[in-house]
Order: structure tokens, then C-alpha cells, then sequence
């Protein structure tokens, strides 16, 4: 029997499901609480959430954060979930809860936007036991400063220059600094992102709108 072959359990009811790119198991990954991450998956959609293979789940909105919305999605993920807390519009004190209620949900970990001040970044990494994971949109942003104030992993979201990125903060930061990066839609981006330095990747998934199109074209061809 050959070492590498991977016996696949698969059902009926469960075929229509959304699976990450193979490319994505090339990264090294990092390990969070014991449990090693190579692909997230970029939603909030409960129903895409329960139907697809990531490793974990990168929950971040563009609303103001709320427990609610947080204890919701604790309870539809089957995989490590990192919630966003804010630090943009949302941010101080009001972030700093916002994480302390994600940890004792069971988060593993927790998410802070690009807009983040040092100083509130440093408070939120200070209270919690669980990984703070710092949002890095732009080549000019404080790298250093972020990692010095707590940042225990970078979640790199450029974009068309996200490869640069994720190569511009190895530089700076050294091989061991753990990256989490968006990828792109084919495998050949998500690879040369993985070559740039990129630990794990995250994915953006269709949206139920989208999938239901494709469902909904192919039961009229039916009848």
C-alpha cells in the first residue's frame, strides 16, 4: 500500500461543496494552538462556512463588530475561526472587549484592520492568550512597529501587490514571522504568493448568489 494515498469519504447530500485549491497545501503553514493552518477561507456566510475544506475560517466584515455576529459564527464553523474585532471605525476599549468576548467564545484568534494604531494594537495583544493577527494592506505600512506592539501573525491583503508585500516584510522581518496572504483566484498566483514567503493563504469563495445561479442554469437545462 503506498504511504501517500488518501482514502476519501465522500455523500450524497454533501457534493455541492466549496474546495480551497490543491496549490494551497504547498505552504508551510503555521501552528495555532496546536493545530496546523495552511488555508483559511474569507467569509462570513454561514451556509458556505459548513459547505467547504479550509483549515480555519478568516471572519472579517465590513460592519461594526458585534458579539452577536461573533457567537453566530462560533457556532457554524467546524474549523478554527479568527474573528475581526475592528480597529478602523471600531477601535480602543471598545475592540479590546469585542476581543476578550471572541477568546472565551473559543476564537482562535483575532483579527485587526489595516487602520489599527500601534498603541491600540499593543492593548488588544497584551489582554488576550489567543494570536492577534495584524491586517497589512499597503508596502509602506509600519511593519516593525506592528510586530514590536504585539502582532503575532500578518494577514497581507494587497491586492495586485500583495506578492511585493508579503516579499518586502520578509525582508524586513526575517523567515520565521508567520504570514497569512490572499492569493488570487488560479493557482498559479496563489503559488508565487506561497514562493514570496506566505505561510497560509486565504481564499475568497463564490457567494451563495453565485453558486445558486450555476444551480439554478443547470435545473433549467433539466427541464
Amino acid at each position: 500500500m503506498k504511504n501517500n494515498f488518501v482514502p476519501e469519504i465522500t455523500s450524497k447530500l454533501r457534493q455541492r461543496s466549496v474546495k480551497l485549491p490543491n496549490v494551497i497545501r504547498n505552504a508551510s503553514g503555521i501552528i495555532v494552538l496546536n493545530k496546523r493552518i495552511k488555508s483559511l477561507i474569507f467569509s462570513t456566510d454561514v451556509a458556505i462556512i459548513q459547505n467547504s475544506n479550509p483549515d480555519a475560517v478568516l471572519a472579517v466584515y465590513p460592519f461594526t463588530p458585534t458579539l452577536t455576529i461573533t457567537q453566530a459564527l462560533m457556532s457554524s464553523s467546524f474549523t478554527p475561526l479568527f474573528v475581526g474585532v475592528g480597529g478602523g471605525l471600531t477601535s480602543g476599549e471598545r475592540s479590546l472587549t469585542l476581543a476578550l468576548q471572541a477568546e472565551l467564545l473559543g476564537a482562535y484568534g483575532v483579527v485587526v484592520n489595516a487602520p489599527i494604531t500601534n498603541e491600540n494594537l499593543e492593548l488588544i495583544s497584551s489582554s488576550l492568550d489567543i494570536p492577534v493577527v495584524a491586517t497589512v494592506i499597503s508596502e509602506n505600512d509600519d511593519f516593525e512597529g506592528k510586530a514590536k506592539a504585539g502582532a503575532d501573525i500578518f494577514n497581507i491583503s494587497g491586492g495586485k501587490d500583495t506578492v511585493k508585500i508579503v516579499k518586502k516584510v520578509r525582508s524586513i522581518l526575517g523567515d520565521k514571522f508567520p504570514i497569512i496572504a490572499t492569493g488570487g483566484k488560479s493557482e498559479e498566483l496563489i503559488q508565487e504568493t506561497i514562493d514570496a514567503g506566505a505561510n497560509a493563504i486565504t481564499f475568497t469563495p463564490p457567494t451563495s448568489g453565485e453558486i445558486f445561479a450555476q444551480v439554478m442554469t443547470k435545473y433549467r437545462k433539466e427541464h
